[in-house]
């Protein structure tokens, strides 16, 4: 048997996901805000995330979003085998989502048609980035991020070797956070993806960023590398929002998946203190 959906019915359901996700700032996030501030001993930092909590708290109060940059909209959905839309396509669903929640919203429309000439794009907010995974069953799961501009733009990735090792994995990201410097308004999270090839290893750093504040990955030896990461971005100092203090990051996840014998690919997606991502299931 197969489960239907109703076109109409994801256009709804993702434009309300599309508002949610910038005027609701998760709690997994604002748990990790009061955690650093609990431990920042910047006096100025301590302030920075004592203002963060504050600014999510009437975001989410007057229904207006957190940061004037309201993202491209990023999708991962998990769409079952035994799942059918009905009335039209999935990406075509999320799309015409966006456009709703992002115009009803008064969100603001940040997508260019072509990034040389700098032509606005007809469609409001869209398209959106979206990643299919075909899965076995029924359901229909949708992740979306609003991903900001900013901490985009200090993203990196490189084709290492396999003798740079795992120093040189490490060295790479260290350089990476600290080339961002107060540029990704931090505090970050540091979303790293190791493996696949040149453009898997950057959805993989992208993949990570969806797991909540916290959750660190199920093989201990990764799990344990992302917590020496943590401990090594945040001795640089660089701080909340770039001014000082112990809160340079407060999460750091990584995905890894096989790759080829003679390729080492490291992709680092950095994201800023809005770490804005939410969840449909269907």
């Amino acid at each position: 048997m197969m489960k239907v959906i109703a076109y109409d019915h994801i256009v709804e359901k993702v434009a309300k996901l599309c508002q949610e996700a910038n005027f609701d700032l998760g709690e997994d996030v604002i748990s990790a805000f009061r955690q650093a501030v609990e431990t920042e001993r910047s006096p100025i930092g301590k302030d920075i995330l004592l203002d963060l909590i504050e600014n999510a708290n009437i975001a989410t109060e007057n229904r207006v979003p957190m940061c004037q940059d309201t993202g491209v909209s990023v999708f991962i959905v998990e769409l079952g085998q035994d799942c059918l839309i009905k009335g039209g396509t999935i990406t075509s669903a999320i799309n015409e989502g966006v456009m709703k929640g992002y115009k009803d919203g008064y969100l603001r429309h940040s997508i260019v048609n072509n990034p040389l000439t700098r032509d606005k794009s007809a469609t409001y907010n869209s398209p959106a980035i979206i990643h299919i995974e075909m899965k076995a069953g029924d359901q229909l799961v949708i992740h979306m991020s609003a991903k900001g501009g900013g901490s985009e733009n200090m993203s990196a990735l490189k084709m290492l070797t396999p003798a740079d090792g795992i120093e040189g994995v490490k060295e790479f990201i260290l350089t990476t956070v600290e080339n961002a410097g107060p540029n990704a308004c931090p505090p970050l999270v540091v979303g790293i993806g190791i493996g696949g090839n040149f453009e898997r290893c950057a959805y993989l750093a992208k993949k990570s960023l969806f797991r909540p504040i916290g959750q660190h990955h199920q093989s201990p030896i990764v799990a344990q590398l992302e917590k020496d990461l943590m401990k090594n971005i945040n001795e640089m100092g660089i701080g909340p929002q770039g001014l000082g203090g112990d809160t340079t990051a407060i999460d750091v996840k990584i995905e890894l998946e096989p790759c080829h014998i003679a390729a080492l690919p490291v992709a680092v997606n950095l994201n800023c203190h809005a770490s804005r991502h939410k969840e449909l299931r269907m």
